[in-house]
């Protein structure tokens, strides 16, 4: 293994006394008083009233229809894109996904997760390139990609480090070409572009409460996939 402490590029640099942690465990007010409840109710689980709450509240606070809390942000990505996939076509055979044989088109700067599910489903990714001004996919390079490969018809976007990219122009393109949209809003929970919620423009959408993200809980268990 490579000491880096040892590394003359890092000349200088110590080792912190402690720790330092990503996201340190916090209680603030009534945290403490939902897992007290969890435990005494019985309902540790991953169904539950918090979880109906978690839920409910998701969707009130995004304007979307229903929100479904998942073990995971990736869990939520794999069901928005297997449920793409059956919408655009049907169940899968028995042991196939249901994008097999089907290209779809996502963003090139993103976390594994929001690519995998489609890998998970037999379908092909093709990468579409990263506009400036965000940091997300480019709708040029996306209008781009339909002249190259027309019959696609489903598009996994992800808004990178919480800025929106520009869904609208995405969507309008989309909606061109009779393509769906899995949007991962898994960094962007709480932002808006132009006025309105990310997490609300795709067909299918997630969000996520890992230690990473805007919102955090003590696991990922209620990471919802949101039906706009």
């Amino acid at each position: 293994m490579h000491d880096f402490l040892k590394d003359p590029r890092f000349a200088g640099i110590e080792r912190f006394d402690k720790k330092v942690w990503l996201s340190s465990p916090t209680m603030h007010g009534d945290e403490q008083r939902w897992v007290d409840e969890a435990i005494q109710t019985n309902w540790v689980s991953t169904v539950g009233a918090n979880i109906d709450a978690v839920e409910n509240e998701m969707a009130e606070y995004l304007g979307c229809k229903y929100a479904v809390g998942l073990s995971c942000g990736t869990a939520s990505l794999h069901l928005a894109t297997k449920l793409a996939g059956e919408k655009l076509y049907g169940q899968a055979k028995p042991n196939q996904g249901t994008l097999a044989g089907h290209k779809v088109f996502a963003s090139d700067v993103t976390f594994d997760a929001s690519i995998n599910p489609i890998a998970y489903e037999d379908g092909e990714a093709v990468f579409i390139d990263t506009e400036t001004d965000t940091w997300n996919m480019s709708p040029e390079a996306l209008e781009k990609a339909f002249e190259l490969y027309p019959d696609v018809k489903l598009i996994v976007i992800a808004h990178l480090y919480g800025t929106p990219g520009k869904i609208d122009e995405i969507r309008k393109i989309a909606d061109a070409h009779g393509a769906l949209i899995v949007e991962d809003a898994a960094e962007s929970l709480g932002a808006t572009y132009k006025g309105v919620q990310t997490g609300t423009f795709g067909d299918f959408n997630a969000i996520s409460f890992i230690v990473t993200k805007i919102l955090t809980s003590k696991t990922d268990k209620t990471e919802p996939l949101l039906a706009a």
